[in-house]
């Protein structure tokens, strides 16, 4: 377990998985309202770990984890900071190796691909689960497949959700959230993801759905791999999901 203080002083709590013999480093992130303990993300780093990697899995703050921060204050700017800054606390521990490797979900997905476009000679591989590739097309999502909860979002400022990873913990979002979710967009610089990169989705995703994955799949210039997952939805939770999720993960560790 460690502590750390993120660039605007909230806590960061996660933990630290180090094999016997290391042969490698990797970050784990979750998605919005996640935290380091569910099941898919728990998967994700006992894969890298079994594969012999040493794995920092954390919690983001402005989640629902032990780190600081308040969920409504949640952004994707802020998610991607919490990773650059762990990997920079990281680059002073005994432990740190590069190049590393990178896995998220959702928004922990374009957090860890950002971070490959921005700082690709220091990344091995890249696992972005389920990511969400720009605003512009989570917007076009949410108002497909949720069109009157993103109209009613709108119109009253705020949307409030139930976790289902932690019942009875109420989830609210401003709309500033979307404003600034509108801002980002990985396609320009996808060129840039010339490590392998290994995209997992979920069959029934409505959140980041196939189609989505597979405009940002086809920029992607060098080895890349996208498993759609059969009847799966955004967050793995069914048992025999998770295990084609650490299968999937499993074969490329064996393959770079």
């Amino acid at each position: 377990m460690f502590k750390i203080k993120n660039r605007k002083g909230l806590e960061i709590v996660g933990e630290i998985l180090i094999p016997k013999k290391s042969i490698g480093l990797a970050f784990v992130l979750h998605g919005l309202g996640g935290f380091r303990q569910q099941n898919h993300i728990q998967t994700i780093a006992k894969t890298f770990f079994e594969n012999n990697y040493t794995v920092v899995n954390f919690d983001a703050t402005n989640s629902i984890g032990e780190s600081g921060g308040k969920y409504e204050n949640a952004t994707m700017q802020n998610h991607y900071e919490d990773l650059v800054d762990i990997v920079n606390w990281s680059k002073n521990q005994e432990w740190y190796q590069e190049p590393f490797a990178l896995a998220g979900h959702s928004l922990g997905g374009f957090a860890v691909a950002k971070y490959a476009e921005e700082y690709s000679e220091k990344v091995k591989a890249v696992f972005p689960y389920a990511l969400v590739v720009s605003g512009e097309l989570s917007f076009e999502a949410s108002k497909k497949f949720k069109n009157q909860e993103i109209t009613n979002w709108e119109k009253t400022g705020w949307t409030t959700r139930q976790s289902a990873s932690k019942p009875g913990t109420e989830l609210k979002l401003p709309w500033s959230h979307m404003e600034e979710r509108l801002k980002h967009d990985l396609k320009p610089n996808a060129s840039k993801l010339t490590m392998p990169v290994l995209f997992v989705v979920g069959e029934k995703d409505e959140s980041c759905p196939p189609q989505h994955q597979n405009i940002f799949y086809d920029l992607v210039p060098g080895l890349k791999e996208l498993h759609i997952v059969s009847e799966a939805p955004h967050t793995f939770k069914e048992q025999k999901h998770l295990n084609q999720l650490k299968e999937i993960l499993d074969n490329l560790l064996k393959k770079i």
